[in-house]
C-alpha cells in the first residue's frame, strides 16, 4: 500500500484536519444558501456602477473565481484589489466588499474607513473579529458566518464560505446568475467530485492521487484560461500553503506572447519544471488550438506536460471541479512531502513581525 491508500499515514501530518474541511466544501455551500434566504438587500445596493472586492490569502480566492467566472456576463465592471489603498475611482456608486476569513486581515481594514468616507455601498463578509465588530457598530451590512464545516480554521479551507456568499450577494443583485438550479448543482458537483478524488479512493483510480505523485519534487507550472482563470489561480494558492510547494500560474494566450521563449534557461527547467494545463472544452476553439500548440513548444523544449480537462457540463460546475482537483491535489502533495497541511509558519512570522511594528 502507497502512503496515500493509508489513512493512518496521512494522519500522522494532517493533524488539523484539513481533508475534513476539504471533503466538507459542499456542507459551506449549503449552511450559505441557507444563511443568505434571511439577508435583505436595501434598493440603494441595485444602482451600483461597479464592484470591488478586496481580499487577502485564501479570503481573496472567491473575488478571483468570480471575476473571471462571470466575466463576459457581469453588466458592471468587477476588480480584485490586494491593498491597504483603494483606487480612486471608489465612490458612491461602487459595491465595495471586504472580505476577510478571520475578521482581523490588515490590507481591507485599512480600507474600510476609506470606503466609508466616499459612500461606497460596503458589504462585509467574515467569521468575526474586528471587521464583524466595526460593521455592527457602524450598521454595516454584513455577513458573519459560523464556519463549523471548517475543522482546520484556515481560510483557504473554508472557502466554500467567502466564494458561495459572493455568489449569492450578486445574484440577489441580479448582477448575476447563481439561483437554485445553480445553487443545487454546484453541490452536486462538488459531491461528485469529493467521491472521485476521495482519499478512500485508490491510487490506481484516484486521478487527483496520480497527478499528486507526477508533481512530486517537481516545480508545478499551471496554465488556465478565460472563466477557469480564477479556480487556476486558486489551485497554485493551495500548492503553496497546503503542500509548501513553490508553484505558479500563467494565463493562456497571454503566456504565448512570452513565457515559451523563457524555456531554454536555466537548463534545470528540463528536470524541474512540470506544466500542468488546465484545457475545457469550453474555452474559444482558438484558445483550445493555443493549448495544443503550447504542448508542442513544451515537448520541443523538454519540459514535461499533464493536461487535465474537466468533465462537467456547464462553466460553474467546471470551475468548481477545478477547485475540487487542486484542493485534493495540494493536500495529497503535502502528505508526500510529509508536511502538516495546515500549518503556514512563514505566513505567520510575517504576521507577527508585522505587529511588533507601529506603523
Amino acid at each position: 500500500m502507497n502512503q496515500l491508500d493509508n489513512k493512518f499515514y496521512i494522519r500522522k501530518f494532517d493533524k488539523n484536519n484539513v481533508l475534513s474541511s476539504i471533503e466538507n466544501l459542499p456542507c459551506q455551500f449549503e449552511q450559505v444558501i441557507q444563511d443568505f434566504s434571511k439577508i435583505q438587500i436595501p434598493p440603494n445596493f441595485f444602482q451600483v456602477k461597479d464592484i470591488l472586492i478586496n481580499g487577502m490569502g485564501g479570503s481573496g480566492l472567491g473575488g478571483h473565481i468570480v471575476q473571471s467566472l462571470f466575466f463576459d456576463q457581469l453588466p458592471v465592471p468587477l476588480r480584485v484589489i490586494n491593498s491597504y489603498t483603494l483606487p480612486r475611482s471608489t465612490n458612491q456608486n461602487t459595491l465595495y466588499l471586504l472580505v476577510s476569513y478571520s475578521g482581523s486581515t490588515e490590507e481591507p481594514l485599512a480600507t474600510y474607513q476609506e470606503a466609508k468616507k466616499r459612500k461606497a455601498k460596503i458589504f462585509a463578509i467574515t467569521s468575526g473579529g474586528k471587521v464583524a465588530a466595526l460593521a455592527k457598530k457602524d450598521k454595516t451590512l454584513t455577513y458573519i458566518f459560523t464556519p463549523r464545516f471548517n475543522p482546520s480554521g484556515k481560510p483557504r479551507l473554508g472557502l466554500g464560505y467567502t466564494l458561495a456568499a459572493q455568489l449569492l450577494l450578486l445574484n440577489k443583485m441580479k448582477l448575476l446568475r447563481f439561483g437554485s438550479k445553480q445553487q443545487s448543482q454546484a453541490i452536486k458537483t462538488l459531491d461528485q467530485f469529493n467521491k472521485v478524488f476521495s482519499q478512500v479512493q485508490k491510487t490506481s483510480q484516484n486521478l487527483a492521487k496520480k497527478i499528486a505523485f507526477k508533481l512530486y519534487q517537481k516545480t508545478p507550472i499551471l496554465v488556465g484560461s478565460e472563466f477557469l482563470i480564477g479556480s487556476v489561480h486558486t489551485f497554485a494558492n493551495q500548492f503553496n500553503e497546503t503542500a509548501k510547494t513553490f508553484a505558479t500560474y500563467f494565463v493562456l494566450p497571454e503566456l504565448n506572447h512570452h513565457l515559451i521563449e523563457g524555456l531554454a534557461f536555466p537548463k534545470t527547467n528540463q528536470r524541474d519544471l512540470i506544466f500542468l494545463l488546465i484545457n475545457s472544452a469550453f474555452y474559444l476553439p482558438k484558445t483550445q488550438l493555443r493549448y495544443q500548440i503550447t504542448e508542442q513548444v513544451l515537448v520541443k523544449n523538454k519540459i514535461a506536460t499533464l493536461e487535465y480537462q474537466p468533465k462537467s457540463a456547464d462553466k460553474i460546475s467546471q470551475a468548481l471541479e477545478v477547485l475540487s482537483l487542486g484542493s485534493y491535489v495540494s493536500f495529497y502533495l503535502a502528505i508526500l512531502n510529509k508536511v502538516d497541511p495546515s500549518e503556514i509558519p512563514c505566513v505567520d512570522y510575517f504576521k507577527k513581525m508585522l505587529s511588533q511594528n507601529n506603523l
